[in-house]
């Protein structure tokens, strides 16, 4: 038998156990009682999956493949130009500067220059495997950073292992140089008689092997400290220490 004292499940109930209010007899509860959880079909949002838009979707396809084919495209290119450098080993060509002579040589305080001057190099290809094609060949004589004087030198190929020599020919009369270009001469000469002159020279160059060719370079040649001996009161002089290694880069 039910026990008429026990307090009905779902009011609130005070320290006694007794109901607090309740409602009169045979009145239902004024609302439903609340579930312990929330079902996921009262929100609308999960009753239907999310459809994303196929036009968005090609996009990001295409741009994946996109950057796919970049990607492996520049591993291909990376992975055949090492390939190519480990079997051909290509090496920058070699510049020496043999003789170098002035002669006719006059500087006046009124800051002008004349001479003929004559500068014999030789050009060496190391390569074993690559031919060299110089073309558009410009050479300049320099003092410290003025030049004195520039001239064309012909083109010419380089077979592989191959030696060549070149003369180039320079001629200023009454070109005007700086001030300071005039003193730096003549303070040297009257030093010791020694004159350090600078040879510069730049080409257009190609290198290629057999099915392998590249694309036109410019290639700069330094010859740096050619100390030129002038006698006293001379105007001739000539190159005092030797042949002269240059630098040469790309």
């Amino acid at each position: 038998m039910e026990d008429p004292n026990r307090p009905v499940t779902g009011y609130p109930v005070n320290t006694n156990g007794y109901s607090i209010n309740p409602p009169p007899t045979g009145t239902a509860y004024p609302y439903a009682a609340p579930n312990s959880y929330t079902s996921y079909q009262n929100y609308p949002y999960s009753q239907q999956s999310y459809q994303p838009d196929p036009a968005l979707v090609r996009r990001a396809t295409c741009v994946r493949r996109i950057f796919a084919f970049i990607v492996g495209l520049v591993i291909i290119s990376g992975t055949i130009a090492f390939i190519a450098w480990i079997v051909l080993r290509p090496q920058l060509p070699e510049f020496r500067v043999d003789s170098f002579s002035f002669s006719n040589f006059i500087i006046t305080n009124d800051s002008l220059v004349s001479f003929t001057s004559e500068a014999r190099l030789t050009a060496r290809n190391p390569n074993k495997k690559m031919t060299v094609d110089y073309d558009h060949i410009v050479a300049m004589i320099l003092y410290k950073s003025e030049t004195l004087s520039d001239t064309t030198v012909p083109p010419f190929f380089q077979d592989t292992k191959n030696e060549t020599s070149l003369k180039a020919n320079f001629a200023a009369a009454g070109s005007f140089v700086d001030k300071s270009v005039v003193d730096g001469i003549n303070n040297e000469r009257d030093n010791n008689g020694n004159v350090g002159f600078s040879l510069r020279m730049f080409s257009t160059v190609r290198l290629e092997a057999k099915a392998w060719p590249t694309r036109k370079r410019s290639l700069k040649v330094f010859c740096e400290d050619l100390a030129v001996a002038f006698p006293s009161n001379g105007r001739s002089g000539t190159l005092t220490s030797g042949p002269k290694q240059c630098r040469v880069g790309f």
